[in-house]
């Protein structure tokens, strides 16, 4: 008999699955696998991490629904088999014992995972075990859209007429599970869900403020298929309920991609047309990563790694506590460290300020931001954070700087949002919070407030750190804004 396990990594849900609907429609048995890799857990800066917890919540969720679908194919005893170790050694050593042909995955991206797939693949084939992996995550990878010359994209814009003009020959797809789930198998009866104690991470199952697992996926996507309409009027401002909050969900997988694209496709005006925008970034800076490996680690413009970055530890660590003095950063700081997301708008803003206001190399940011965020993409991160230090394709020029102050008054305008992460602010009237700094000593007594006592005066002037940034990188050599590309 003819036997397949599927091999779950960033695509927690049993829906739309490419990888698994293959092995359902190609083998007689298909068994289901999930491995807690130590490679990544034991570099995890925390124990209490909270998209440990996340993904153990889904996982619990996925073995579930997976019974529950076996069960009404008429096949008991399915589910998924979770492993705790490194996935290059526990992958080849299950698929060995389960005596299976064939290992097939979903396809991931980035470079530790493509060199951890390798070793996968070396390890199967010295057993005769084939390993196979498909497109998912994605509607188009890798070398599918491509300017005409046959070379990657560097600028957004072609690159998503040419994925549209793609998605309209080609639809997004569709991979169905359930109508082959009697080819589920019965995971082993030693089989069992490790508790997250047992994987060093006891602390990791504090409060989510977004929901995990394949039901909160589909709950958050139909309370945003109500909001999509005003999705482009209401997605900078971060005290409203104005973006999807499916971005951890997306990073996990428990959503598909192609039910996302089909929402857009399906929506009417601006607002469906701008998340599908939204989309397609997240495709961009996939390909970036994968056609270029290097900004990982690099600027994709060479010519900016030869930014003198300022030597400020201090300055970081500010920063990420949330103790910059200007209200909009340290809200969109503290939101981060409270709950392990922030708003896409502040994402924007604090990382100009580290890098334009401060100095600081991007990559201390992009670091920071790994440890944290909950939805934490390599690629998403990576080009977001070159986007906003110029050093990056299709980035915002480097003479373009934010004023944290006027970004505040235009995303913020009554301070809602400040108040919330910055309650030693709260009692300060509106003409002051963006700037308290500015208010004088009467003003600042009657709010009960003294900057540098109670709340911190900022850390630099605007207009002199922007004098600074314009001479950082127009020291550069060869570094001049480019329009196109």
């Amino acid at each position: 008999m003819h036997t397949a396990l599927v091999w779950f990594r960033r695509d927690l849900r049993c829906f739309d699955h490419a990888a698994l609907s293959c092995a359902l429609q190609r083998y007689e048995r298909v068994y289901c696998a999930f491995v807690f890799d130590t490679a990544i857990l034991d570099v995890l800066p925390d124990r209490r991490d909270r998209r440990v917890g996340f993904i153990w919540r889904s996982v619990v969720e996925l073995d579930e629904a997976l019974a529950d679908l076996g069960l009404r194919a008429g096949r008991q005893g399915a589910g998924l088999i979770v492993r705790h170790g490194r996935a290059d050694e526990e992958i080849p050593r299950l698929a060995r014992q389960l005596g299976v042909h064939a290992v097939l995955a979903n396809r991931d991206y980035e470079p530790a995972a493509i060199e951890r797939d390798a070793r996968v693949a070396q390890g199967l084939l010295q057993a005769g075990i084939a390993f196979g992996d498909f497109k998912d995550q994605v509607i188009f990878e890798r070398d599918e859209v491509m300017t005409q010359g046959g070379t990657p994209f560097s600028v957004f814009t072609p690159y998503r007429n040419a994925w549209l003009k793609r998605l309209a020959a080609h639809g997004p797809g569709d991979w169905p599970v359930a109508p082959y789930a009697a080819q589920l198998a019965a995971k082993p009866a030693d089989a069992r869900l490790p508790a997250l104690a047992e994987l060093g991470f006891g602390g990791a199952d504090r409060e989510l403020l977004l929901p995990a697992g394949m039901a909160g996926g589909r709950a958050l996507l139909a309370d945003f298929a109500g909001r999509i309409a005003r999705y482009k009027a209401s997605r900078d401002f971060p005290a409203q309920k104005g973006v999807s909050y499916l971005s951890a969900h997306l990073r996990f997988g428990t959503v598909s991609v192609r039910e996302l694209v089909r929402l857009a496709l399906a929506g009417e005006g601006e607002g469906a047309q701008c998340w599908l925008n939204e989309l397609v970034w997240r495709e961009f800076y996939q390909m970036i990563l994968w056609h270029h490996p290097r900004v990982v680690d690099a600027a994709f413009r060479p010519e900016y790694d030869r930014v003198q970055w300022e030597a400020a530890p201090q300055l970081l660590e500010a920063w990420k506590a949330g103790r910059t003095g200007y209200p909009i950063v340290d809200a969109g700081m503290r939101q981060l460290a409270h709950s392990g997301y922030m708003h896409n708008r502040l994402r924007m803003i604090v990382a100009s300020f580290l890098c334009k206001d401060l100095g600081v190399d991007w990559r201390a940011g992009e670091r920071h931001f790994a440890d944290l965020l909950l939805d934490y993409d390599l690629a998403a991160n990576n080009g977001g954070w070159q986007w906003a230090a110029s050093t990056g394709c299709d980035a915002q020029p480097y003479f373009r700087i934010f004023n944290p102050v006027t970004q505040s008054q235009r995303f913020d305008p009554d301070g809602r949002f400040i108040r919330k992460y910055v309650p030693e602010l709260a009692t300060l009237p509106e003409r002051h919070i963006h700037a308290p700094w500015l208010m004088d000593a009467g003003a600042q007594a009657s709010a009960g407030v003294r900057i540098g006592h109670d709340y911190p005066a900022p850390l630099v002037d605007h207009a002199a750190a922007r004098k600074r940034t314009l001479l950082r990188y127009g020291a550069v050599g060869g570094a001049v804004p480019r329009a196109g590309g």
